[in-house]
């Protein structure tokens, strides 16, 4: 069930991504041109440029990026003892980094600095970096890999971390984790990603009954500039792709039970 949910997932986004959408419409405005619907191909493509106007001038996406990002507090005030830090993967590159033999890190490398940070802070807590690989195709590169040398080579001790390396989303990060570690009642696990991917995550952790002290990192938006019309086809694009990908996440989680609230705010 798992992996046929996986799939589902990723080939459904391909047809939801933003920028997907914009080549299967002039796609089939070209097709309308080809038969000759002239009138119709006219109104598709004036409707299509008047979104692609809006979008380049206003930031909709950071504007449903901003309550998943404030759903947490940041640098939230933590206890005195923390049992276990589990962060998530998102940052590695782990093709790449297997092809040019360095480490090769995407725009999310905060979560692994500042899970080096905190482990420092805490060295008694218990530690777990999971993440496999989220390719359809391709299962040979893992996330953990990556961060491990990552890891050795700024001198951490490895031997303190646990490494979950199967899993292929978020749910099998809780789930593979939850197995791997089996924590118990009553203590204090940190979890530390990307701010707006955190609801989506914190609403895991709880369906599994695995409660967590949200530590987002990672921030799209800057709240007191999300009003600022610029001219950013490109930006604003992928804003809105994030933003849909995880708004989309957290109705189907929800709805398919793996998820405690559409939008959770905590156990």
């Amino acid at each position: 069930m798992d992996l046929f949910f996986f799939w589902c997932s990723k080939l459904m986004w391909m047809l939801l991504a933003p920028l997907n959408l914009v080549f299967i419409s002039i796609v089939l405005i070209t097709a309308l041109l080809w038969f000759k619907f002239y009138r119709l191909s006219s109104i598709a493509m004036i409707l299509l440029t008047s979104l692609l106007t809006i979008l380049a001038f206003i930031p909709i996406g950071s504007w449903l990026i901003s309550p998943l990002e404030t759903r947490f507090v940041t640098n939230p005030t933590l206890p005195v003892d923390i049992d276990g830090i589990i962060v998530l993967s998102g940052a590695e590159l782990a093709h790449k980094t297997s092809f040019w033999n360095q480490v090769e890190l995407g725009g999310s490398a905060e979560r692994d600095l500042e899970f080096m940070k905190l482990a420092k802070k805490y060295p008694e807590a218990k530690l777990v970096f999971t993440g496999g690989s989220s390719s359809l195709l391709d299962q040979s590169y893992k996330s953990a890999d990556v961060a491990k040398r990552l890891f050795t080579e700024h001198g951490f001790d490895t031997d303190r971390i646990l490494f979950e390396r199967q899993s292929r989303n978020t749910w099998e990060n809780a789930t593979n984790s939850k197995l791997l570690v089996q924590p118990q009642k009553n203590e204090n696990w940190l979890l530390i990603t990307t701010s707006w991917h955190m609801p989506r995550s914190v609403g895991i952790f709880c369906k599994i009954d695995w409660p967590v002290i949200p530590y987002p990192v990672d921030h799209w938006t800057i709240t007191d500039s999300l009003y600022r019309i610029e001219f950013s086809l490109a930006g604003h694009m992928s804003g809105l792709a994030l933003a849909l990908k995880e708004w989309i996440g957290l109705i189907v989680y929800y709805f398919t039970n793996k998820s405690s609230e559409i939008f959770p705010g905590g156990c």
